[in-house]
């Protein structure tokens, strides 16, 4: 008895480990628009309830083949290095679909700023752009908790990439077969960062 007992053990603790190594990552990154690096991000983030493609979706040809998306981010849409585009990939469920909604959002190679945010709907054996949202300054959309969030950062003029005036945060909901906005909050970021500290006065 005391053999069989230590058998079933073994076998808990090797089922505990392979689940713990078949856990998947968020796909949705918390560190907000700006990236140190353009890299393709294609890890799973949905739900138990909507199925996760086995495949990576083509992201790219979506966006290249989407009429929804404007020529300029079309044309900024090419490898910064090799075959590696700067383009980043999330899925969830944030339609209420049977299927993973798609989240792409593509970046500039020189300093990763977003250009382009877009969410596909799995219908009909394809995907439907459902939402867009594209700024000449950044943009970027990610799922929270089913939710879609867009950050913008919000540039005045002489304003450099890396230090925006402020930002945007919205939060969209889908409602009767399209997204809603459901709260938007604005914080003005203060003029002394990334600017010249003002040495002190002699006294």
């Amino acid at each position: 008895m005391k053999a069989v007992s230590t058998a079933v053990a073994g076998l808990a603790a090797v089922g505990l480990s392979l689940s713990a190594c078949s856990t998947g990552g968020s796909g949705a990154r918390d560190e907000g628009p700006a990236r140190s690096e353009p890299v393709m991000s294609a890890a799973p983030s949905a739900s138990p309830s909507v199925s996760v493609p086995s495949e990576k979706v083509d992201a790219v040809r979506l966006v290249k083949n989407d009429p929804k998306v404007s020529p300029a981010v079309k044309r900024d849409l090419k490898p910064c290095a090799g075959k590696t585009y700067p383009i980043d990939v999330s899925y969830g469920d944030l339609t209420g679909g049977s299927a993973a909604d798609v989240v792409v959002n593509v970046l500039t190679c020189a300093d990763a700023v977003g250009i382009g945010s877009y969410v596909y709907r799995a219908e009909g054996g394809g995907y439907k752009n459902v939402f867009t949202a594209e700024e000449p300054a950044s943009v970027y959309a990610e799922i929270d908790r089913g939710d879609l969030v867009v950050t913008k950062q919000l540039y005045e003029k002489g304003d450099s990439v890396a230090y925006p005036s402020g930002e945007e945060v919205i939060t969209y909901r889908w409602s009767a077969h399209h997204f809603t906005e459901a709260d938007r909050t604005r914080s003005d970021f203060s003029d002394a960062v990334g600017g010249e500290t003002p040495a002190p006065e002699a006294e």
